[in-house]
């Protein structure tokens, strides 16, 4: 049983709970959110957040579990038989973007706990950051090796790629306004996922792979 809350004999209130938790605490952070608030929205009393989450911390760290479980689900897919790095890294941008795409709370809410370096960032940090870098660092080296990169640094080439994808859902509450329209319509999320790939692919991306004598991509020295 995960930390955040206890066995659920409704699963339909509590999913309800954690979603109106998600919003509260993207909006408002740990301190601000307010479970009677959170209780209302959800169409619960705040009984029933408590018998399932045991207090709010605890319905925090339920929230963040929920959403890495989901996040792992999807960047973690194995990718097709043989697939070729490009291919691979393609795939995994896009289920990473439709992740954001369908959580888009998710990018404040881990914002909020990288900023306030609270202990409970080890955590998050062990069990998910570490492993998530190093599967996206991995990618982008597998593409370095086999020449279908640039050679470039694997670990800077994840900060950039992960800072394009997660401003965009973070601040596009605040750039809904600069620029006029909301960023999280769906013919907006089509052109920025294209908008990225592009920006990937053409900073990334070697226009003739390197290839060794047997065809096969050649392999640095």
């Amino acid at each position: 049983m995960k930390l955040g809350r206890r066995k659920v004999e409704n699963p339909a209130t509590a999913r309800r709970i954690l979603a109106a938790a998600e919003r509260h605490f993207a909006a408002q952070g740990m301190a601000g959110a307010r479970t009677d608030e959170i209780a209302a929205d959800a169409h619960a009393n705040k009984a029933m957040l408590y018998y399932y989450f045991g207090n709010k911390r605890r319905l925090h760290r339920a929230v963040l579990e929920h959403l890495f479980r989901q996040l792992s689900k999807v960047v973690y897919s194995p990718p097709a038989p043989d697939a070729p790095p490009r291919d691979r890294l393609r795939a995994w941008v896009n289920g990473y973007f439709d992740f954001l795409a369908t959580h888009p709370n998710y990018p404040r809410l881990v914002q909020r706990e990288a900023m306030d370096a609270t202990p409970k960032i080890e955590w998050i940090a062990r069990d998910y950051f570490q492993p998530f870098f190093k599967h996206l660092t991995g990618l982008i080296a597998d593409g370095v090796s086999a020449g279908e990169f640039r050679d470039v640094d694997p670990r800077q080439t994840a900060f950039t790629m992960l800072g394009a994808a997660a401003f965009y859902f973070a601040s596009a509450p605040v750039m809904r306004t600069i620029v006029g329209h909301d960023l999280l319509a769906a013919n907006a999320l089509e052109a920025r996922r294209l908008a990225l790939l592009d920006f990937i692919e053409h900073g990334l991306f070697n226009e003739h792979p390197k290839r060794s004598d047997k065809g096969s991509p050649a392999r640095p020295r």
